[in-house]
């Protein structure tokens, strides 16, 4: 199942999610609507709706690992699960590590939402190297190992943007512009 965005914002307010989650998730759902509605003519294919859930659920289990230690991944999977959520389960399994990326095929839910994800630090779109640069600090923390897996995965990233960016009338650039303008199909509270 394919959850509407009230049912998102639903299973948000359902697992407690911290409010500073729930805006970065907010900002990661405009960066993906913004791709995924200037795509669709190239890519009619992809799906809005799930997008759209992917992205505002992508991060639903972080508040659990915050509080209670774990990978939010496998604790977002796993909610996603329980809910019903088949669909958005891998969209929420690769958003920190794509790991099913071809350059060759056509664009998928899961590169949008992993891109998206990449381009918001907190609640402000960034460029992919400001990102990198909160990463590095935050995650790697001097860890020659760390360092060159978070390399390694923004090189992947950089990949997903140039394949995203082939088939949009903008530039990665005007995201930072565009995307906190843009109107999601619902108001972003929970009634």
């Amino acid at each position: 199942m394919i959850p509407s965005p009230q049912e998102c914002l639903d299973i948000m307010y359902k697992y407690h999610m911290l409010d500073n989650i729930k805006a970065h998730s907010l900002m990661v759902a405009k960066v993906a609507y913004l791709i995924t509605t200037a795509a669709v003519q190239n890519a009619p294919h992809i799906s809005p709706s799930l997008v759209l859930a992917g992205a505002l659920l992508h991060d639903i289990g972080k508040t659990e690992a915050l509080r209670n230690g774990g990978d939010h991944v496998e604790i977002g999977q796993e909610i996603c699960r329980m809910e019903g959520l088949a669909e958005v389960v891998p969209i929420v399994a690769e958003h920190v590590v794509l790991k099913s990326f071809t350059e060759d095929r056509k664009i998928t839910a899961k590169e949008i939402v992993y891109y998206a994800d990449k381009r918001v630090n907190h609640d402000e779109i960034v460029p992919l190297e400001k990102r990198l640069e909160y990463i590095l600090e935050r995650y790697a923390c001097g860890n020659p190992r760390l360092e060159d897996l978070i390399i390694r995965n923004f090189n992947v990233c950089k990949q997903v943007e140039a394949k995203l960016f082939r088939c949009l009338d903008f530039e990665p650039s005007d995201i930072e512009r565009l995307a906190p303008v843009v109107k999601l199909p619902f108001d972003g509270q929970r009634h």
